[in-house]
């Protein structure tokens, strides 16, 4: 196979787990009053990618997703009180957050037990995910805090109420798949 056929192959791949990762963000199980919400697994599509075609393919299809999140989502940026925090929010709720999730095949590659590799990488990325609405939630989102309550304590555990849940239920999926539905799914390269 040509490598024009493969890399469109690929391309093709990430673009329909950017299309399967928006459909899945719209199926909420819960969704919270000041945005996030646990969703049917959206974050998998984007770490499947990673782990398929290493650390420069997830990041190139998470980065992508992270853009039509925003852009599907743009309101939540128009909230936004000043340039610096739109920019924040821009970042570290769409850009970064979404972007990481594809770097599951370097947490994957240094277990030898596959479904080991894609546990942990899982687990990881999405504390990575988790860590950038942590940083939101304190830099750009503290108004929103109780009075009184400090706004780290606030966004650890505004955004751990439904990011812990949703990175369970990923893991959990991430599991099943590589084991049942892609058993022949082996973390690539971790290439940047």
């Amino acid at each position: 196979m040509s490598a024009s056929v493969s890399k469109t192959r690929v391309l093709v791949e990430c673009a329909l787990m950017i299309a399967l990762a928006t459909i899945l963000a719209y199926i909420p199980f819960i969704e919270l009053p000041q945005g996030g919400s646990i969703t049917l697994c959206s974050m998998l599509p984007i770490m499947v990618v990673g782990w398929r075609h290493g650390a420069k393919w997830g990041l190139f299809t998470g980065f992508v997703h992270g853009l039509l999140q925003m852009m599907l989502g743009f309101k939540n940026v128009l909230y936004c009180t000043t340039l610096l925090s739109m920019v924040g929010c821009i970042l570290l709720d769409y850009i970064i957050a979404f972007s990481v999730l594809g770097t599951v095949a370097v947490f994957a590659k240094p277990f030898k037990n596959r479904l080991v590799g894609v546990a942990v990488s899982c687990v990881v990325a999405g504390l990575l995910r988790y860590l950038c609405s942590f940083l939101s939630g304190m830099l750009i989102w503290g108004g929103y805090a109780p009075e009184g309550t400090p706004v780290w304590i606030y966004s650890l555990t505004y955004n751990g109420s439904y990011m812990i849940p949703e990175i369970i239920l990923t893991t959990i999926a991430a599991v099943l798949v590589a084991k049942f539905v892609l058993p022949r799914l082996q973390p690539a390269e971790a290439s940047c």
